[in-house]
């Protein structure tokens, strides 16, 4: 497809965009990584160390979410969903957001941020980001990471269970044609 080449150095066997903050998360510790799959990935994002915090992203360069092939517009879905379910377990959070903007950042990502009983009204929704510098937390959002990553395996495990399930009554009652 075009547009999928990106000439730069590689790490971790992937393409890396010389100068793209959402590429260098392929370096993130892995104690920061919730998981990696062939296409996406999930991580505590350097300067978004919030606990509950974490960037979903494609794991090539593509830019805007007009930038995915159909591969990866088809398990954003799944990642996000199960993502949003595993941060929402884990912290316990009344509302987890699902967050895009592609302005600062062209590489297609979106914060997951869990939104605690504690935020105020006015700093919900949009301007929970405003929250950003005073919660910044390295420490309390990589030590949250293994109970993030346990609650993703077994939402995402679930959630392939329940597709295989649906798979298979839908071809059981579908006759012959």
């Amino acid at each position: 497809m075009a547009g999928r080449a990106v000439a730069a150095p590689a790490v971790a066997g992937r393409a890396v965009a010389g100068g793209c903050l959402i590429c260098e998360l392929e370096r993130a510790a892995p104690g920061a990584v919730v998981f990696r799959d062939e296409l996406w990935a999930a991580e505590v994002a350097p300067g978004y160390e919030v606990p509950g915090w974490f960037f979903l992203r494609v794991r090539r360069h593509a830019e805007l979410l007009t930038g995915l092939d159909d591969a990866e517009l088809t398990a954003f879905g799944r990642r996000a969903r199960d993502l949003v379910a595993a941060v929402t377990e884990a912290t316990g959070a009344p509302a987890t957001y699902l967050l895009h903007f592609g302005e600062n950042y062209r590489h297609f990502h979106a914060l997951v941020a869990a939104r605690g009983a504690d935020i105020p009204t006015g700093q919900r929704g949009g301007n929970i980001l405003g929250l950003r510098p005073g919660h910044v937390d390295l420490a309390a959002a990589v030590a949250l990471v293994p109970d993030v990553r346990a609650a993703y395996e077994r939402t995402a495990a679930a959630s392939r269970t329940a597709a295989a399930s649906r798979t298979a009554a839908a071809s059981r009652t579908e006759g012959p044609a």
